[in-house]
């Protein structure tokens, strides 16, 4: 037996659709534990069709309380930015900021601010459960892609925050990876065991990728699909409820929303048949 050969995922194809710089912790963590890693992405990230309601709000800081930014991609455009308009660590320093999970506090705290809040959960609705009792009568800031969950701007405007929303990032489709999962899916040699999904706009992004012929959808009678013995993996709740919102299954969701959870929830699941 070989040294892959006794690694926990050894043998299973996982197709990672992450955008291709942010692909590497998944796959290189997947590659680690045997797995045959297939990097297509489903999302690719964009400059906003325009950077002036962000460059405002970054020239008004000032009248800001609260940053909010919930996602990697949201801070490393936020910053990009700020280097832009020669803003410094000390503008600042009289905000509060809201990272949605470790990854994004990683992202901002590498640039020297200071993270005061991160949810216990790694969701919209947790954000706002822990700033509830912090920002009413506050001025908010909320730097995200330009479409997204309106949970944080609606329900902190409910308990009386004023709140700005402004794009960072936008998030499209990458047509070039349409025959690259097309192909995959229609050899049976090539056809993965497991595809991640790692945010919303990653699976409707598959899914319009795929079209509605390959969707597995259940329980009506209908006829074989290229996804029928293909398990579906949710990074989170969010993530899998998209999934069923557009007719597609969740075999498997993390019990932490964050990529070392989906690995771990992807080897736990391992000694389940069919996985």
């Amino acid at each position: 037996m070989t040294k892959k050969e006794g690694l926990p995922l050894a043998g299973l194809r996982i197709v990672v659709g992450r955008a291709r710089h942010q692909a590497s912790a998944l796959s290189s963590g997947l590659r680690e534990l045997g797995a045959q890693v297939i990097e297509i992405p489903f999302i690719e990230i964009r400059k906003p069709r325009s950077y002036q309601p962000l460059d405002t709000a970054l020239k008004n800081l000032q009248d800001y309380d609260w940053l909010i930014l919930t996602s990697v991609n949201g801070a490393d455009a936020l910053w990009k930015r700020i280097r832009k308009l020669r803003l410094t660590k000390r503008h600042f320093k009289h905000l509060k900021v809201a990272a949605i999970g470790p990854a994004t506090k990683k992202a901002i705290e590498k640039r020297g601010i200071k993270v005061n809040v991160v949810p216990e959960e790694y969701v919209a609705e947790s954000v706002v459960e822990s700033l509830r009792d912090q920002v009413a009568g506050k001025r908010v800031l909320l730097a995200r892609a330009r479409v997204a969950r309106d949970v944080i701007p609606r329900e902190l405007r409910k308990l009386g925050a004023k709140v700005d929303v402004v794009a960072a990032y936008e998030t499209v489709i990458p047509r070039s990876s349409l025959t690259r999962l097309r192909a995959i899916l229609k050899n049976s040699n090539r056809r993965p065991d497991v595809i991640t999904f790692t945010s919303s706009s990653t699976v409707r992004n598959f899914a319009n990728l795929t079209g509605k012929n390959v969707r597995r959808e259940r329980p009506r009678p209908r006829k074989a699909s290229p996804l029928d013995d293909v398990r579906f993996v949710s990074i989170g709740p969010v993530t899998s409820s998209t999934l069923r919102e557009l007719g597609l299954p969740v075999d498997l969701e993390a019990k932490e929303y964050t990529i070392p959870g989906l690995i771990n929830a992807i080897v736990s699941a391992r000694v389940k048949p069919g996985l």
